[in-house]
């Protein structure tokens, strides 16, 4: 695992972008694994402003979705990737995938999220924010670090959390699927963001902690190859973030 610590969330954004777009350019990167939460939205806005054909012809698979939203309802993720992704980097949006909230059979459609990702040849990059209780995607504490796509409710804390998304928190679902810690571990390369002093504890105890279902995000240190990049506040309590630093500097000369 490397973790990189940069001055602000532009510079996170910057730094993540720079790593897609090289990626793009040497033919490695050709499905996208996409996140919403406000961590990744610097990373979309940097590639808006390298914009090219290239850019514009990955395929993108979506993290999760919400159980019971309209594909147009503002909050919908099917909506808020569309919006942040697909309009900004110009992509085929047949070739961009979020799993269907809406199914009448739940089950199958995770999958056929599965299928199709497996169909796609893979996530060659995968972005990721953390949640406060350390959940990615939206695996909660105590998912199974080998689950596969699935429903699954969510926490009273994750609700609340996202509710600045809607009128009130009685109006986040409750229910969503989401891309599981196994789907997510093969991913060929992870890039987790992370901004603000609300991340540093769960960014802590994915990167240093013990290996834990407590913790979803922890799976990464057992990824090849993963990547945390944070701005200083949430590196803040990170015991060994001098260290982050020196290898960070290191990689640089």
């Amino acid at each position: 695992m490397q973790v990189v610590v940069l001055d602000s969330a532009a510079e996170v954004g910057e730094y993540a972008a720079g790593v897609i777009l090289r990626g793009v350019s040497h033919g490695t990167v050709k499905t996208l694994g996409v996140a919403t939460g406000s961590s990744p939205l610097a990373i979309y806005k940097a590639l808006e402003r390298h914009r090219s054909p290239e850019l514009s012809a990955l395929s993108a698979f979506a993290l999760d979705e919400y159980v019971g939203l309209a594909p147009d309802h503002p909050e919908s993720y099917a909506a808020v990737i569309r919006r942040e992704v697909t309009d900004r980097l110009g992509l085929d949006p047949g070739r961009v995938h979020v799993p269907d909230g809406g199914a009448a059979d739940l089950a199958a459609a995770c999958l056929d999220y599965e299928a199709a990702i497996k169909a796609a040849g893979g996530i060659d990059l995968q972005i990721l924010g953390i949640g406060r209780n350390g959940h990615i995607g939206f695996n909660e504490p105590t998912s199974s670090l080998a689950s596969r796509t699935r429903v699954k409710t969510l926490m009273s804390a994750t609700r609340r959390d996202n509710a600045r998304f809607f009128a009130d928190v009685t109006q986040v679902p409750s229910l969503c699927l989401t891309q599981g810690l196994g789907t997510i571990m093969e991913a060929r390369t992870v890039l987790l963001v992370a901004n603000g002093k609300a991340k540093a504890q769960a960014v802590a105890r994915a990167v240093e902690g013990p290996l834990a279902s407590m913790c979803p995000a922890s799976v990464l240190q057992m990824h090849p190859h993963a990547t945390f990049v944070l701005d200083r506040e949430a590196a803040s309590d990170l015991a060994l973030k001098d260290y982050y630093r020196d290898v960070q500097d290191q990689m640089l000369r």
